[in-house]
């Protein structure tokens, strides 16, 4: 089997284009780039498109999307193109159609006339024999007269691949050593009846025109290696293949109630992470922990460092837990990481339309470049952004009820109007001198900063919680900021 060696490495990404990219795919994507990018190699991305009825042309957009998104480049591939072209499967038929006559005329491969009822019904036999269920090989060597006999009864036949008599012993990158017997292994179609190729040829028949050396790839997988090993020995035999590539099977994404996070769930969706507003880093960050690690200390990390320590053996075989709260402070960490100025950009869709709630002319610039430094410090994702400062874009704060509620309480009257008299005799470009005249509106009420501020904070803000309340009061400058404060007034003693 092939072994890392420098630029010969040749890993590839092979996701069908049925829905919306998944984390578990990415975290796939991400091993194998990181893989091929650590030892100088290629990535070869492919698209599985040959199921016609649930791939479409969208997922195909959006997968190519969100590779770009996520900052993975790959070597060969759609929009790249390369020596193997084309990468789209549904393109490459003929080439499936060839290797399959070829099986055949070598003996490796046989037609089967078997119906899905007679089927089931020697699978059921052997269960109940206690035997295994997989298929018996009935027509592995039918006579001539029994195919015309089938032939005239008008089956059609699909092509299936003759397993060898013995065990299949292989060393994955993860797992280390696995060896399956031929009785848990039986022969497996490759060609459906109308002619159209199954996953278990074009996958490998794929992988070994393009000169796959590692394939990387989901736990769910792993019962398919053996079949695939004996495909490879009988593909090199023929000279389609020149070696059988090294196999590393990644652990299992886990999701709620110790169950395979699946397409299905909802925390499984790329798009919800892009859409909150999780940075690229920050995500793959956090997915590179499903199973992997830098070092038993350090769980933020940048890409580059990642990809300069990533080895697939070092790879955790173990079920890996997607922990929602554990990837958003990952994603906070690499927020506070940002240039502030790249930060800002960022957080940019978020503070216009359909985002924001408040008119594109009412937003302004110099206020937010004043605003950000200080939010960035507050955001576990991008997506927070709109709520956090639109007190400042808005003509008057959104009150939350319950916020106001608990701030508005007996005596807030009493310590509004001080701590308003207190600002209007402040210095507004110092946030220090807004904090302190605060501070002794508090003091004269017998109340400590935290108590004294957070009336303060609801009437200007809306909120309990936010940005810092000084420099956000500084940033909305003293005529807003006392006209909220006298509307909360009026409100308490309407």
């Amino acid at each position: 089997m092939a072994s890392a060696s420098g630029s010969s490495v040749r890993v590839r990404f092979c996701p069908s284009p049925t829905g919306n990219p998944h984390v578990g795919l990415v975290r796939t994507a991400l091993f194998n780039w990181a893989f091929a990018k650590h030892h100088g190699g290629t990535l070869v991305f492919r698209i599985e498109d040959t199921d016609a009825a649930r791939d479409s042309e969208e997922s195909y957009n959006q997968l190519l999307d969100s590779m770009r998104w996520l900052g993975f480049d790959w070597d060969e591939g759609p929009e790249v193109g390369g020596p193997h072209a084309p990468y789209r499967q549904s393109q490459r038929m003929d080439i499936y159609q060839d290797v399959a006559r070829k099986l055949l005329d070598g003996g490796h491969a046989y037609h089967c006339y078997c119906s899905q009822e007679e089927l089931d019904t020697r699978r059921e036999a052997a269960r109940a024999a206690g035997k295994p269920s997989g298929y018996d090989g009935h027509c592995r060597e039918l006579t001539a007269a029994q195919v015309e006999e089938y032939k005239a009864q008008g089956r059609e036949p699909i092509v299936r691949f003759r397993m060898p008599d013995e065990p299949v012993t292989f060393t994955d990158l993860v797992r280390g050593e696995i060896t399956y017997l031929p009785e848990n292994v039986p022969d497996y179609g490759i060609v459906r009846a109308n002619g159209a190729p199954l996953y278990t040829l074009v996958n490998p028949v794929d992988d070994a025109l393009m000169e796959i050396t590692h394939v990387l790839r989901g736990e769910d997988l792993l019962s398919s290696t053996p079949r695939q090993i004996a495909l490879y020995k009988a593909l090199i035999e023929l000279g389609v293949a020149k070696e059988i590539p090294a196999f590393g099977h990644l652990p299992y994404v886990m999701g709620e109630g110790n169950k395979k996070l699946s397409k299905r769930d909802p925390q499984s969706s790329l798009n919800l992470y892009r859409e909150r507003g999780f940075l690229p880093e920050g995500l793959l960050n956090y997915l590179s922990l499903l199973g992997w690690s830098l070092s038993a200390d350090q769980d933020v990390f940048s890409v580059e460092e990642m990809v300069a320590a990533f080895d697939v053996t070092d790879v955790n075989p173990n079920p890996a837990r997607f922990d929602l709260k554990k990837c958003e402070a990952i994603n906070a960490d690499h927020i506070r990481m940002l240039d502030v100025k790249d930060f800002a950009e960022r957080c940019r869709p978020w503070l216009q339309a359909p985002h924001a709630p408040w008119a594109p002319e009412a937003f302004d610039e110099t206020k937010w470049q004043a605003i950000a430094p200080h939010a960035q410090t507050r955001l576990k994702v991008l997506s927070e952004i709109t709520d956090n400062v639109d007190f400042l874009f808005l003509p008057e704060p959104v009150f939350d009820e319950a916020s106001w509620n608990k701030a508005m309480k007996e005596g807030a009257d009493a310590l509004l109007g001080t701590a308003r008299d207190n600002l209007e005799a402040a210095d507004w470009t110092s946030a220090e001198s807004l904090k302190e005249a605060v501070l002794a509106a508090g003091e004269a009420h017998g109340l400590k900063l935290g108590k004294a501020q957070a009336p303060v904070r609801v009437a200007v803000t809306g909120r309990t919680v936010g940005l810092p309340l000084f420099e956000s009061l500084e940033v909305l400058g003293k005529e807003k900021s006392l006209a909220r404060i006298d509307a909360a007034l009026a409100r308490l003693a309407g």
